[in-house]
């Protein structure tokens, strides 16, 4: 019997983000997880390295890499839509759990427990930490879109920041402290930046 969880997961490249915002460059939904799962997974080791933490970066990564996996079937629901008032948020709530649901039911019955953990994130401490780089994502999306003279954006940067600042855990601080500067820098900046740390 032929299962069809993989190629579905392939359409994520179809699924684009910010469908209310004029854009300079689209954004699907498995880029950005990507991008997520790479942030998610710095987030983790940070909070290991510097802080006393004992969570699974692996984890932690593959929960982000499926963190949107129940777009596939449901579409990217734009934030101002998907948070307007709790009718709303609850309600997609429930679609995404039954789209979870559909996903694995698309796997051999012996695979699904596995899966289940990465699209579900049951874990609260790989949620919050999934979330935060989530939140990181986009902002850095904010960040470039600013940067190429699209103010479309700049409400969402303003908003996604503050989101950032109110956050507590100290891996995302120390990560922002660190590590965020350098996506405002052009390539060469990064690159005379690089030359002068060797």
């Amino acid at each position: 019997m032929p299962y069809h969880f993989f190629p579905m997961i392939a359409r994520m490249r179809y699924i684009n983000r910010w469908g209310l915002m004029r854009h300079t460059d689209l954004e699907n939904i498995q880029e950005h997880s990507h991008m997520v799962a790479v942030l998610a997974h710095a987030l983790a080791v940070i909070e290991n390295e510097k802080f006393g933490g004992h969570v699974d970066p692996g984890a932690v990564a593959v929960a982000a890499l499926y963190h949107d996996a129940s777009e596939i079937l449901t579409g990217d629901m734009p934030t101002p839509i998907k948070y307007d008032n709790p009718d709303i948020q609850s309600a997609y709530k429930q679609v995404e759990a039954v789209a979870e649901q559909k996903l694995l039911s698309m796997l051999p019955p012996d695979l699904r427990p596995a899966y289940d953990q990465a699209l579900t994130i049951p874990d609260p401490h790989v949620r919050a930490l999934v979330k935060a780089a989530d939140k990181l994502s986009a902002y850095l999306k904010c960040v470039e879109e600013g940067k190429a003279g699209n103010t479309e954006f700049k409400k969402a940067r303003e908003q996604t920041w503050a989101a950032l600042q109110d956050n507590p855990l100290p891996a995302l601080g120390y990560f922002m402290e660190h590590f965020l500067p350098g996506f405002e820098l052009t390539l060469d900046e990064l690159q005379a930046g690089a030359e002068q740390a060797l």
